[in-house]
């Protein structure tokens, strides 16, 4: 076997009677690099609004978790209720299992929701201004919490014969690709891609209309999601030879794309 990146051997370690999964530490750590750069971002425009950000992270993070899992549960429904499956495993989310676009939507919703009630006691602006602050974080926070799904063995595509490939160990490999050793890291794909989007969400000129910062980390980020969907071997729900996530990807991505495109152009 050439070189490859390996995949840890230990996903966890215990601290007395508490064990520590990694995935929960990056997923952890990527949360609170999201709140320091998004209260930054946000005080350097608004300083009135110290403290908002956390206030506002206190309901959202958590709805944001729900969303995610609800949303992985109900696209895998044969991981959880098959005869084979154990429904009580839809609460053991340190062994991954978070839908991006459950966690976006609900979490977002949450954040919309609180930040009204807050907005007008603080003389705040609307809250396409706070979603354009938040938007860089949120990429990082993704590219942070997929190395998560590193430590678990999942988030690999088709096997792949390169320096950059990833190796699988057996028992982690899907029904079929027992004989192959190393696998394309999707999970690197998807992190390096959110770290480029991070990057030019921040150096997005500040006279964008509001809410178009936001717009395009959704755009962005659907358009690679799409074709990172597209190297993924693990169990989804397809239609005509397309995974349900590269569809809900695809309509994301026309319509952000549209609705950034609009908003831009009244810019100019």
């Amino acid at each position: 076997m050439r070189s490859a990146i390996p995949t840890p051997t230990i996903s966890a370690f215990e601290i007395g009677p508490l064990t520590i999964h990694f995935y929960a530490l990056c997923i952890i750590a990527g949360v609170a690099l999201a709140i320091w750069l998004g209260n930054r971002r946000f005080l350097n425009s608004f300083p009135q609004g110290v403290g908002v950000v956390a206030d506002v992270a206190v309901f959202a993070i958590p709805a944001g978790v729900i969303g995610g899992r609800l949303y992985h549960v109900v696209t895998s429904p044969d991981d959880y209720f098959s005869k084979n499956s154990r429904a009580l495993d839809i609460f053991k989310i340190w062994n991954g299992g978070l839908g991006i676009w459950g966690a976006i939507a609900l979490g977002s919703g949450v954040a919309f929701f609180y930040y009204k009630r807050i907005a007008s006691a603080k003389d705040l602006p609307s809250f396409a201004y706070f979603a354009d602050a938040l938007a860089p974080g949120i990429a990082i926070a993704q590219a942070i919490g997929r190395w998560g799904n590193w430590f678990n063995a999942e988030l690999f595509g088709r096997p792949l014969d390169a320096p950059w490939a990833l190796s699988i160990p057996l028992q982690s490999r899907p029904a079929g690709y027992e004989n192959f050793e190393t696998f394309h890291p999707a999970f690197l794909y998807e992190s390096l891609w959110c770290v480029l989007i991070a990057a030019v969400l921040l150096a997005a000129r500040k006279r964008l209309a509001p809410g178009s910062i936001f717009l395009l980390y959704i755009t962005l980020y659907c358009f690679g999601r799409f074709f990172f969907e597209a190297i993924r071997i693990d169990s989804a729900q397809s239609f005509a030879g397309l995974r349900l996530n590269q569809y809900v990807a695809g309509l994301l991505f026309l319509g952000a794309g549209a609705a950034f495109l609009k908003f831009y152009r009244r810019t100019r």
